[in-house]
């Protein structure tokens, strides 16, 4: 029997956005950036009341998981061509807005989590943003300043971060390097993005065209393991829906209901504890694959058991 605060009695699942920032990007650039408004509003005509705006993340949060020498560089736009590169975004002080939100709308769900039981955040996952530089569309790592917000508030002391996005979580997994406080799984395309992986306390690489039921028998036992080893008292959720198989970049082959499952897994493991849900990735062509995806990821969070 794991160790973990008593589950608060039910109440709706507290969402936060922040689509209100808008970045401009190029004419051609492959990030969706249209989801996260688009997906707020499907929640809305599922009745999904208890949706609120973002307040950004201030630098006295980032610096609580990143260098604040990085931080300053990215705040007052000192970024170099190959820093823009390897982050996939052109630097912008509408960037940074959005990145200082979305950080902030994860921040803001981990104390939501504490007080209701079930956050969701409608961005966020941005795992592959390391202590000191950003990559893969991932600035600043919501889920780490989030966790070590909550471990310096003295809110939890065992945290797990299950993270299910195609792409390995080595952001995540580099920051909480040999730190027992903090625990990270990480279930991703073992081909796929990036090609340098780091070291999770627990990393399951799936070859390329897995389907549903080999996923699901990788992710039951790899959730059992993380549980076991870590007892956490709080969980994070980076739940990228990019294994879907209609994916343009995941080369998993999950179908919805596959990926359902996956979620419906991580909720049952995760019962009686405070959990935060991130979007992750989600990358279909059209979108609407995607976005149907998120939608029952969040409706799975809201009938969590």
């Amino acid at each position: 029997m794991r160790a973990g605060p008593r589950r608060l009695p039910w109440t709706p699942v507290q969402l936060v956005h922040c689509d209100d920032y808008l970045v401009p990007l190029p004419a051609g650039h492959p990030f969706p950036m249209g989801k996260y408004a688009d997906l707020r509003g499907r929640l809305r005509t599922r009745d999904f009341a208890h949706i609120r705006a973002a307040t950004p993340a201030t630098r006295v949060a980032l610096v609580r998981a990143h260098d604040p020498v990085y931080v300053d560089t990215f705040l007052l736009g000192n970024v170099d061509p190959l820093a823009q590169r390897r982050l996939g975004f052109p630097w912008s002080e509408a960037l940074v807005q959005r990145c200082l939100a979305s950080t902030g709308a994860t921040l803001e769900a981990a104390f939501l989590a504490l007080e209701y039981g079930t956050a969701g955040v409608l961005a966020g996952g941005t795992h592959h943003a390391h202590r000191d530089f950003g990559a893969g569309y991932c600035a600043f790592n919501d889920i780490a300043v989030a966790a070590r917000a909550v471990l310096d508030a003295g809110r939890a002391a065992r945290i797990l971060v299950i993270d299910v996005d195609v792409h390995q979580g080595d952001g995540t997994a580099a920051i909480f390097a040999n730190d027992p406080a903090v625990f990270t799984l990480s279930l991703h395309g073992e081909r796929n993005f990036p090609a340098r992986k780091a070291a999770s306390d627990l990393d399951v690489g799936l070859a390329d065209g897995t389907t549903d039921r080999a996923y699901a028998q990788a992710l039951d036992g790899a959730l059992a393991e993380a549980f076991a080893l870590q007892r956490p008292d709080f969980v994070f959720v980076q739940g990228g829906v990019d294994p879907l198989g209609a994916d343009h970049l995941g080369r998993l082959d999950l179908s919805l209901e596959g990926l359902l499952e996956r979620d419906r897994a991580v909720l049952r493991a995760a019962a009686g504890l405070p959990l935060v849900w991130t979007m992750g990735g989600g990358y279909s062509r059209p979108i609407d694959a995607t976005l149907a995806a998120h939608v029952a990821s969040f409706t799975a969070l809201s009938d969590r058991p």
